[in-house]
């Protein structure tokens, strides 16, 4: 399980995060919800050690992970696929899942297995990939990640610029995901896609969070979502 607990986190003298306390338990979506600003990228970057709180706890199993360093946060299980997606555009398909691989120097039967998962990489492995689509690029990402054999794994604005036809294919991904237990913490600024794969939902404003509940209330009763995103569905 991912614990956050009582995380405060700052921009130089801005306060970014106020006392943030959540948990996201393995074969759990969960969702980071808020406005421009609210302080959810801020939020994963932290998770990852980019940006050290002043206060507070984040474990992994009990583990802590605030100590280690940015480069050894993926080594205890984390992944991060950022916004943007941050390929390596140059490299091939293949390529950038091997640098996933050698994270935990995890061996083939992991990229088999993430393949299966994500098939359509298959047919791209030789490809660079600065020249796949936008959804392929979002897809390749994500495998990237997956390849390092996370528990937990944290995506920032994952739909973002993608058709609905590629964001339903994503979502499905995300379902799949959790049934083989890992735990997903979802950044997503689409209503109707955070409802339809999350369990909870988090809303999120001026880095502290204002709401809790699952998504099936959200989904009966939009009105924190009205309070704390400005929009219905």
């Amino acid at each position: 399980m991912l614990d956050i607990s009582h995380i405060d986190a700052f921009h130089g003298a801005a306060q970014a995060l106020r006392d943030v306390s959540f948990s996201a338990a393995r074969g759990e979506i969960v969702g980071l919800m808020g406005r421009n600003g609210a302080g959810k990228t801020t939020m994963v970057r932290t998770i990852m050690g980019l940006l050290k709180p002043r206060n507070g706890s984040i474990r992994l199993d009990g583990e802590e992970l605030t100590t280690l360093r940015p480069h050894d946060v993926p080594k205890r299980g984390v992944a991060y696929v950022p916004q943007g997606r941050r390929l390596f555009n140059g490299m091939t398909v293949e390529e950038n899942l091997r640098m996933g691989l050698a994270v935990r120097n995890s061996g083939l039967a992991v990229l088999d297995g993430v393949l299966q998962l994500l098939p359509i990489l298959k047919q791209r492995l030789k490809q660079r990939a600065g020249t796949l689509s936008g959804g392929e690029q979002q897809m390749l990402a994500t495998a990237r990640a997956l390849c390092t054999e996370p528990s937990v794994i944290l995506l920032d604005e994952p739909s973002e610029g993608l058709a609905p036809e590629i964001i339903g294919r994503l979502l499905d991904t995300m379902v799949a995901l959790k049934r083989t237990g890992v735990a997903i913490l979802l950044v997503e600024q689409r209503v109707a896609s955070a409802l339809k794969v999350c369990d909870r939902i988090l809303l999120m404003e001026n880095g502290t969070i204002r709401h809790e509940a699952p998504a099936s209330e959200l989904t009966a009763d939009a009105g924190p979502l009205e309070r704390y995103i400005g929009i219905h569905r």
